[in-house]
């Protein structure tokens, strides 16, 4: 089977937008330092590189579905002409009142993923800038890292609520979080036994494929 990472969008990949603001123009989507190599170390280690993202912006009518799939198929192509491939985007358009399978930290998008993609949870890893990320990672079952922002000590990884101080790795930016992945997947090299997930199919996710 596959082992994929799965990553978030806005604060892993594009600079995030202040609360309660959201990305929607291609002209305010921009990448992060370090993403392209990261993401490139991931191409060359053979894992699946999946974005999962929440976007309520559409169930709030600031974008359409088609702008969204367009602005994803920009990321994907500006990403891949500098030599890092996305191999899949799966994102939740629904409100966060609404009940759905696919939102975060609910583990939907991840799950489809692997029943279309013949992913192994367990191998995998989630990659976010939020406890809901950690989270969602932890509900499918995948191992986690969580990125510190500006504002937090990437040395100070306790008191925090919630599931974050039980991540796996705690970087301060998705290349350091990439480099200490690899440095454990090498390690693990020929020391573990691979764990094969019977993924489940939950409706509610759109997926693009590229």
């Amino acid at each position: 089977m596959t082992k994929a990472v799965f990553l978030d969008r806005d604060g892993v990949i594009n600079r995030k937008p202040p609360e309660g603001d959201y990305v929607t123009r291609w002209e305010d989507f921009h990448v992060l330092p370090g993403v392209v190599e990261g993401i490139a170390q991931l191409n060359r280690a053979g894992f699946d590189v999946i974005v999962v993202t929440n976007q309520r912006c559409i169930a709030k009518g600031l974008m359409t579905v088609s702008d969204l799939e367009e602005m994803h198929q920009r990321m994907s192509d500006f990403l891949g002409k500098a030599g890092a491939a996305i191999d899949g985007v799966y994102y939740c358009p629904h409100e966060a009142e609404q009940f759905c399978h696919c939102r975060k930290p609910s583990p939907g998008m991840l799950l489809g993923a692997a029943s279309s993609r013949g992913i192994n949870l367990p191998a995998s890893w989630m990659v976010g800038d939020s406890d809901i990320d950690v989270e969602t990672g932890k509900n499918a079952g995948c191992k986690t890292a969580r990125l510190l922002t500006k504002h937090e000590n990437v040395d100070r990884r306790a008191s925090r609520s919630g599931t974050s101080s039980s991540a796996d790795v705690v970087a301060s930016s998705l290349l350091d979080a990439i480099g200490q992945i690899l440095q454990r997947e090498n390690a693990a090299t020929g020391s573990s036994k691979t764990v094969h997930a019977a993924p489940r199919t939950l409706s509610g996710a759109h997926r693009q494929t590229f």
